[in-house]
This record gives C-alpha cells, structure tokens and sequence, in this order.
C-alpha cells in the first residue's frame, strides 16, 4: 500500500463510501448528497490546490481504498482527515494512511503540530486514537473552532513534532520488546536475542511465515501454554491481540521491534505489505493439541482460567 496523488479513475469508488452509512454515519457532512461529478470536481480541485493536500490510499495494485488529508495548512500546522471504503476497514489501511501523511507533514512540510477532532460517540475511534497515545487537546485555537461553530460533542487530539507515536511498552499486556541491534556504518545492522536473557522462555522451535499476499490474514488461533516471539525482520504486519487484557493490534514493520505472548492470547496477522516476513520464536516443539483454533473455545477458555485463579485466590 501506498500514498499517491488522487486521480479520476478513483471517483467511483470515492462515491461508493460517500453513499455507505457505516462508513459516514459519524461525520458531519452530508456526503450522501455527493455525486460523481461532486467526487471528480473534488479530485481536480486537489490538484493545484496550495492550502491543503488530499491523497489516495492505494492497495499495491493501484485501486483506490480511501482519501488523507492535511486540511488548513498554515502558521506551522495542519488538520489531519482521514476516510476509508468499508473494503478496506480492518486491513491496516487507516494506519497506514495516517502514520504516512503526519510522516510528510514532519520531514517534507516541516509542519510543529497536526491536530484533528472525533465525535465523543464514535467510540471505536476514540479507543484507537486513545490506544496509540495521541495528546488531547483542551485550549483549542479559536480559529480552529471557528469551523465547527455549533457543533458539540468533540474530542480533539494532536500530535506534535518529535513526538513517536508508534512507541508502545505492551499490546493486550503482552510486552514489547526492543531486540538489541547493532549496526555498522554503510553495512547495514546486525540483530539478536538469546533465550532466558532478552525473551523470557527457551527456545525449541523458530518457523517463519513468508511469501503471503497484501490483505491476507491468517492466525486466527490462540495456545494454551506456548510462549512466542513475534517479530517482522521484512515488511509491514499488523498483529491484533486480544486476551483478558482487551483487544488492540500494533503494526511489525521494524526489525528490531518485538511481541512476546507469555499468556493465552488469540492473534490474527494482517499482510499489510505483500512478501513480508513474520518469525516465530516457540517455547515449545509443535503440538496440535496445545491450538485453540475456535475463537468460542477460546473464549470459554479464559473464562474457565479467570474461575481457576479466582479460586486459588480465595
């Protein structure tokens, strides 16, 4: 996936999200009037336009999967936007989209600061924006509310030059690790772990995971007593956790970045980037009978597990 100028062939898949209410029916414009000829003036406008840049997110194979903006360039900031097609929900393409376009308000734009806002009720945005650690806003700049004058209900969030929003200590209470790395000028960097010192279990299996196309998901399975060491040495995956912890995800795409899963823990892996490569450090030689492969298994499961140590808790 990648960010590219919009261009005309995009507008009839622009429309189709303008026209679908689970993608709009938490936004404040009324894109269910929109036309084709509405989403390909839009897409000319952005062309030549200086005070704000609209950009397609793009699968590998060029198709159109949603719009990013930096909206009202100006005195060192800007107003993040972002829209997806239902197609491309839940396949890593909104956090690709944003991680990408604040990337280029930093290094190309030399922007301080981007800021946006979110409908206090739009729950599952709140919960991501929340999850990634981004600041919220309370002294808003007049001019900035200005714009959603009579308008209530908003949570305003930014992210600030430096700041590095994609830093997280644990996901779904499975720790993140930094796999210590040592590079060498103009030979590229040598990384390494050791069972028992970095990871907290020895090791008896490693497999990798390879050759997958962008979009594809696979996992879909929990362990009961496995642990595991998750890292992407190529590429960009996304790894959703979920566990008594909740269910978060957080994107591999840094060699030196690390998930250990100590705990029964369902995943789902999520090709972000097609060819990437996911490595699997095992505590344990492969055994089919230590798999939850149904997610209502799983559940019962934990439940079952939570009764056990409230009892030996008592």
């Amino acid at each position: 996936m990648y960010l590219r100028k919009l261009e005309l062939k995009d507008a009839s898949l622009m429309i189709e999200w303008m026209h679908d209410k689970n993608v709009t029916g938490k936004l404040r414009t009324d894109f269910a009037s929109k036309t084709l000829q509405d989403a390909e003036n839009f897409i000319r406008l952005s062309w030549a336009d200086k005070n704000n840049i609209n950009l397609a997110i793009s699968s590998d194979e060029d198709e159109y999967m949603g719009t990013v903006s930096l909206k009202h360039i100006e005195n060192g900031s800007a107003e993040f936007a972002i829209t997806v097609r239902s197609e491309a929900m839940g396949k890593g393409y909104s956090w690709f989209g944003m991680k990408s376009i604040i990337e280029k308000a930093f290094n190309e734009l030399c922007l301080d600061s981007v800021y946006w806002c979110v409908a206090k009720d739009n729950v599952r945005a709140v919960r991501f924006y929340d999850k990634h650690n981004f600041h919220e806003v309370v002294d808003v700049p007049q001019r900035v509310m200005n714009r959603y004058e009579g308008i209530n209900g908003l949570k305003w969030y930014s992210v600030l030059r430096g700041d590095d929003f994609s830093t997280r200590d644990a996901v779904a209470g499975c720790k993140v690790i930094h796999i210590k790395t040592i590079p060498t000028v103009n030979a590229g960097e040598l990384s390494f772990f050791e069972a028992t010192h970095e990871i907290p279990f020895e090791i008896k299996r490693i497999y990798y995971i390879s050759k997958v196309p962008e979009g594809v998901r696979r996992g879909f399975h929990a362990h009961k007593t496995l642990k595991q060491l998750l890292f992407c040495p190529y590429g960009k995956i996304q790894l959703i956790l979920e566990n008594n912890n909740g269910r978060e995800e957080i994107e591999l795409s840094d060699p030196s970045i690390g998930v250990v899963i100590d705990s029964p823990t369902w995943r789902e892996m999520l090709w972000i980037q097609k060819d990437s490569v996911l490595c699997v450090a095992a505590s344990d030689y492969y055994e089919p009978s230590d798999y939850i492969r149904s997610k209502e298994e799983f559940n019962s499961f934990l439940n079952h597990d939570q009764s056990s140590k409230e009892q030996i808790d008592d």
